[in-house]
């Protein structure tokens, strides 16, 4: 345990080989298991034999160019959290970070929480558990570039707007939609300025990608995966737990 009971495995523990750029990733992980049907938090549940946030913490150590992760995460799971963390014996620092009421704050939470030599970083959600290391690394290799980037594929389906009534009102050029995912990568300072930007205009937001295009600042898609998806739903379970198993076949 660190100060005030933070959960710090300390980079003195480490001697890793330091890149030009140093990129960060936080891991949002308060994720209510309400639409999953769930009492607590979703990223605890089990899926191939193991919580989702174990699969979704080996995807990022897999990515040697990440030097650092934070948990950002709600005090109730800390220790939940704390023995998944333990249990994958990291070869890198992880620390705990105590999130907000929403997304957006606990992002804002862990971008404070960021060590001073930050220069980039990745957002990506806990409850994305099938992100592949290529992509991680294709989203490091562009942030170190001095891009921002989000993982996104391009939607087949036909999207319709509806109004209030359930009344269709405009079908979207389906060619110029594309899904976003995580993980979403940006310069930090950038960042740190469009979140503080989004405080004192109180703009409240799903993703950090749209904090940019609020202040016209230029995110680029880099095409992932279907596969890459979300678990909101048991359903969402159901899948994952089959893409794992085949994978480890």
């Amino acid at each position: 345990m660190g100060p005030g009971g933070l959960i710090v495995w300390s980079a003195d523990l480490f001697d890793r080989p330091k890149p030009e750029l140093l990129v960060h990733l936080l891991i949002a992980a308060a994720g209510s298991g309400r639409r999953m049907g769930a009492a607590g938090n979703k990223l605890l549940l089990e899926v191939a034999g193991r919580p989702v946030l174990a699969w979704t913490l080996d995807a990022v150590l897999g990515c040697d160019a990440i030097t650092w992760i934070g948990i950002v995460g709600q005090p109730v799971d800390a220790e939940a959290i704390a023995a998944i963390v333990a249990a994958a014996q990291p070869d890198r620092p992880v620390q705990w970070i105590v999130g907000g009421d929403t997304r957006q704050d606990s992002v804002r939470c862990g971008l404070a929480a960021l060590p001073p030599e930050a220069e980039g970083v990745l957002i990506h959600d806990g409850a994305r558990c099938l992100v592949s290391t290529e992509l991680l690394e294709r989203c490091v290799a562009a942030v170190r570039s001095g891009e921002a980037v989000i993982a996104a594929t391009p939607v087949t389906d036909t999207i319709k707007t509806v109004d209030a009534d359930g009344t269709i009102t405009d079908t979207p050029d389906r060619s110029l939609l594309w899904a976003a995912q995580t993980p979403q990568g940006f310069p930090v300072a950038q960042l740190r300025q469009a979140h503080g930007r989004a405080e004192t205009e109180g703009w409240s937001v799903t993703d950090d990608a749209a904090l940019f295009e609020r202040l016209g600042w230029p995110v680029r898609v880099l095409p992932a995966s279907p596969a890459n998806i979300k678990l909101t739903t048991p359903f969402d379970l159901r899948i994952a737990a089959a893409i794992l198993t085949d994978q480890s076949r």
